[in-house]
C-alpha cells in the first residue's frame, strides 16, 4: 500500500528533521558534515526552497525550510534523503546493507514569526553547542567547529 501524500503548503516555513536508524552515527568526521552541506546547496540550486537554518548533529539533523509552492517540501526532502543515502552508502561501501534513516522525515509547520525566530535561533545555538562539544571530544588537536563558516557559504547562495 503506498504512503499517503504529505500535505505541505507552500509559503509556510517547516521545521524538518530526520534521524539515523538505530540512533547510530550519521556524521562521524568533518567531511561527513561537509558532504551533507553540499547536498543542501545542491538542493537549493535545484529548487526554489529557502533554507533558513539548519543544524547537523552526530546522529540526526534539523532544517528550517521555507518552500515556495505546494508539494515542494516533499520533493526537496525526497531528493535530499535519497541523495544523501546513496552517497553515504557509496562512501561507506555499504550498499544493500539496509536503510540509513529510521524513516520518513518529520516536519512541523512554523505558524508565527515568533515561532520562526525561536526555531532558527535554537538551531543556531544547538549547532554552536554541538561544535564545541565535538571539538572537546575529538582529542586529536583538530578543530571541528567551523560549521558557522560553512553555513554562510550554504545559506547565502
Amino acid at each position: 500500500m503506498p504512503r499517503r501524500p504529505r500535505l505541505a503548503t507552500g509559503g509556510l516555513a517547516y521545521h524538518v528533521l530526520n534521524r539515523r536508524v538505530g540512533r547510530l552515527a550519521l556524521f562521524e568526521k568533518p567531511a561527513d558534515y561537509l558532504a551533507f552541506e553540499n547536498i543542501l546547496k545542491e538542493a537549493h540550486d535545484r529548487t526554489d526552497v529557502r533554507i533558513a537554518a539548519y543544524c547537523l548533529m552526530p546522529n540526526h539533523w534539523h532544517l528550517l525550510l521555507w518552500p515556495r509552492s505546494d508539494g515542494e517540501l516533499s520533493e526537496v526532502m525526497r531528493w535530499i534523503t535519497v541523495t544523501h543515502t546513496q552517497r553515504w552508502h557509496a562512501h561507506h561501501h555499504s550498499s544493500g546493507s539496509g536503510p540509513v534513516y529510521q524513516g520518513r522525515f518529520k516536519s512541523f509547520p512554523v505558524q508565527t514569526d515568533e515561532h520562526f525566530i525561536t526555531v532558527a535561533s535554537r538551531l543556531n545555538v544547538t549547532r554552536y553547542e554541538q561544535s564545541w562539544s565535538t571539538e572537546a571530544k575529538s582529542g586529536d588537536g583538530r578543530v571541528y567547529s567551523n560549521l558557522s563558516k560553512m553555513e554562510r557559504r550554504v545559506l547565502t547562495f
